[in-house]
């Protein structure tokens, strides 16, 4: 594989768009109907881009792998689970081809994601899964996530991780 990463541009939001579905409605195959078995807009991702950093990985002319950090808190996370801290970036949607799935590419997408959050300037990355067997707690927790609560917001269980980002002793509380 011939991997590569960039920043995801709006005329990547098709492919992008695509990419999350089919991972979605491979989740419904597997797991059964549930909160990951939309169908992803264009338009919903063109509004990622707009308002978010979205990371694409490539593998030679095709994206086969991506996520967003956001500043703004997804509606939910309850901030009560997490370490405080000053500046703290917030994953959503990422996804990985999956017949691409199991051969390091999302854990490179996480390690790029961690050198873009410390870039930034950021303190944490959070997150919520499901908990679920569709959920990848599993994976984030593989990838150094430490689990920070779990809840059930809007009958969806979830679970909250969070990645702290070479923090000072005096700045976590």
């Amino acid at each position: 594989m011939n991997l590569s990463l960039t920043a995801a541009i709006n005329t990547n939001s098709l492919a992008i768009a695509a990419l999350r579905t089919s991972v979605a409605e491979h989740l419904t195959r597997r797991h059964g109907k549930g909160h990951w078995s939309s169908c992803v807009t264009e338009g919903s991702v063109l509004r990622d881009i707009k308002t978010s950093r979205v990371l694409a990985v490539w593998n030679d002319n095709s994206i086969v792998a991506t996520l967003g950090l956001a500043t703004k808190k997804p509606w939910a996370i309850d901030l009560k689970y997490f370490q405080s801290v000053p500046r703290a970036l917030y994953l959503r949607n990422m996804a990985v081809a999956t017949n691409l799935q199991g051969r390091g590419i999302g854990r490179y997408l996480m390690e790029e994601a961690k050198k873009a959050a410390k870039d930034w300037p950021s303190n944490a990355i959070r997150l919520d899964a499901y908990d679920a067997e569709a959920g990848a707690g599993d994976f984030y927790s593989k990838c150094g996530f430490r689990e920070a609560g779990r809840v059930t917001y809007r009958s969806t269980p979830l679970v909250y991780y969070e990645f702290l980002l070479d923090l000072p002793a005096a700045t976590l509380k």
